[in-house]
């Protein structure tokens, strides 16, 4: 065997017959070409990454032990491409395969090449990565909305297309609502989807706080359960605070009455108006200008 060329071992073509059904399904729902997928052998030169790739992050130590695997066994299961024009080819499945190939310095790869749409491409990419769950949580709901918003699917169809109940695509939806920094601190620390969805149960400031107590104490899902169930108590302290405030304004309200009889008392014929609907209370004064002026005026003279 040449350096630099794919090798083919006895387990390649066991490996490429023995897809799982879902997948083989889901290439049914989206191709529709009347021949079969040709399997050829392409230089990784022709190749290029797919642009709807859901999978931001690679794990170095993983893409080493596929590329120790490569170098030892061969690739076991082509990838998956399409001809984009005369002379290269889109990836629609297999990056972590074609950058392990680059690492052990391949020149060629065994592809299986579909004639499929923009379109097409795309939905079988998120597919591919669902599937093989090489995501992780926040890039797997990102594909998921990806799929939902690209091809007009409701979350019944992708749930039914991924072997998923309805209630789990959306729950993985909602762990989008965390901002990017929060995904990034829960990635980083190796916390569970768990974590994240006991998490949403807060909001903006208090989220970030628990977050930040939650990865510094390394704690499990059942300690940062606890500590958001305290945060929440706090949080309705506060609003039961806020309740009594509001229902103790009649003491600015008398405040206000004792300013009223003390300018009288002063010799400022001071007016007073209050009136009271579903709303609003709108208390008014008015002083005559008259009446400010003499007082004004007493107060310069003495």
């Amino acid at each position: 065997m040449q350096s630099g060329q794919a090798r083919f071992t006895p387990t390649y073509k066991k490996a490429v017959c023995c897809k799982s059904i879902e997948e083989t399904k889901v290439r049914q729902l989206l191709f529709t070409q009347k021949e079969e997928p040709r399997l050829v052998e392409i230089p990784i030169a022709c190749i290029r990454p797919n642009r709807s790739q859901p999978r931001r992050v690679f794990a170095e130590d993983e893409l080493c032990s596929l590329a120790q695997s490569i170098a030892s066994n061969g690739i076991l299961q082509p990838l998956t491409v399409r001809r984009v024009s005369q002379s290269e080819y889109e990836l629609i499945a297999g990056e972590r395969r074609l950058r392990a190939s680059i690492m052990v310095g391949l020149q060629k790869v065994p592809c299986i090449i579909m004639k499929c749409s923009d379109r097409q491409s795309a939905v079988y990419a998120l597919l591919e990565n669902l599937q093989r769950a090489d995501l992780n949580m926040f890039e797997e709901a990102r594909a998921i909305r990806k799929l939902i918003l690209d091809c007009s699917l409701t979350q019944e169809r992708v749930a039914k297309q991924l072997g998923k109940k309805q209630s789990t695509i959306a729950n993985k939806l909602r762990l989008l609502r965390l901002n990017e920094e929060e995904q990034e601190k829960i990635i980083d620390a190796g916390m569970t989807e768990r974590h994240a969805r006991v998490l949403l149960k807060l909001d903006g400031e208090q989220r970030r706080q628990v977050l930040e107590k939650a990865v510094s104490g390394n704690l499990n899902v059942k300690q940062t359960e606890i500590l958001v169930e305290r945060a929440l108590q706090q949080g309705k302290t506060k609003g039961q605070n806020a309740k009594i405030i509001i229902k103790d304004v009649r003491i600015f309200m008398n405040t206000l009455n004792k300013a009223i009889d003390t300018m009288r008392l002063s010799g400022i014929d001071a007016l007073t108006e209050k009136t009271e609907n579903d709303e609003y209370i709108e208390y008014n004064v008015r002083i005559p200008k008259s009446s400010a002026y003499k007082q004004n005026g007493s107060n310069i003279s003495a």
